[in-house]
């Protein structure tokens, strides 16, 4: 397992899946990242893109462990879910057996952040016992954002309603909820920061301790790709121009600076920081 330490605050990433992402005409996953156009930046390879111009995507939970708090961001997928992400096929990972490897149990988490509510950030919300949907974390605070769970309580997708159903739904049901601002700060180290565009309410988290930074982006950036072309946005952008407006302007806050980026779909090794490269930016993992 990947870890990071960021002044009095540890980082360790707990992997779902890794996904290999190759180019596909008829839907593609990123329009402009075809195999021929990866291969004027360099340095996306080997880590990030295959010789055969085939991207590689991490799904992963960070988990945060800083003084008095212990925090998941981003819960995955999540096991015993047939999701149309997955070809409808439901996952049997050992994402729990790994994480009490890691030294985490889910009576030790104290907090969990979704960073927004697609199928691919909230499935370890909660898991399947007894063939109920209960919290995984139980005596953990759910911190869903209030402008993020607004929009898709009325979003009329089949799909994503199935996601609220099982995956949100049992931690409010559960009393474990709490409805926060974008900008909510969870402990003089951690906070969050707005980075609207993949959906209306998407944040990014910020931690600080020590004179040391580090941002986990969520998905304002899916696969570095983005950071050498930030005007790359993926169809699944709820708002494409507003996507690309915020990556922008993170890029320009952190390039050149001690920042460590941590990308939240960005394969091994998953966190560096981010330079100036003529009119865009590259990324030094």
């Amino acid at each position: 397992m990947l870890s990071w330490q960021v002044g009095a605050v540890k980082i360790t990433r707990l992997v779902e899946i890794e996904l290999p992402v190759p180019y596909d005409e008829r839907r593609p996953f990123l329009r402009q990242a075809r195999p021929e156009a990866l291969k004027a930046t360099p340095w996306l390879y080997p880590h990030f893109v295959t010789e055969e111009g085939v991207l590689r995507v991490s799904i992963h939970a960070l988990l945060v462990d800083a003084p008095g708090l212990r925090l998941v961001v981003d819960t995955c997928i999540g096991n015993d879910r047939p999701r149309k992400f997955m070809g409808g096929r439901p996952l049997a990972t050992q994402f729990l057996e790994d994480m009490t490897a890691a030294g985490w149990s889910r009576q030790s988490v104290d907090a969990v952040i979704c960073t927004h509510l697609h199928v691919d950030h909230v499935g370890w919300n909660t898991m399947l016992e007894a063939g109920r949907w209960v919290p995984t974390f139980p005596k953990a605070r759910y911190l869903i954002g209030q402008a993020e769970y607004d929009y898709w309580s009325t979003e009329g997708d089949e799909e994503q309603q199935a996601i609220l159903s099982d995956s949100i739904k049992p931690v409010f049901d559960a009393g474990l909820a709490d409805l926060v601002a974008m900008d909510h700060r969870l402990s003089a180290e951690i906070r969050l920061t707005p980075t609207p565009g993949h959906t209306p309410g998407h944040v990014s988290v910020v931690v600080e301790s020590e004179g040391a930074r580090a941002l986990i982006t969520g998905d304002v950036m899916h696969h570095p790709c983005q950071i050498a072309h930030p005007d790359w946005s993926p169809h699944f952008d709820t708002d494409q121009k507003a996507s690309e407006v915020t990556r922008k302007s993170l890029l320009e806050d952190v390039a050149d600076q001690p920042v460590l980026v941590i990308g939240t779909h960005f394969a091994a090794p998953t966190a560096g920081h981010v330079k100036r490269d003529g009119e865009s930016y590259r990324f030094e993992a």
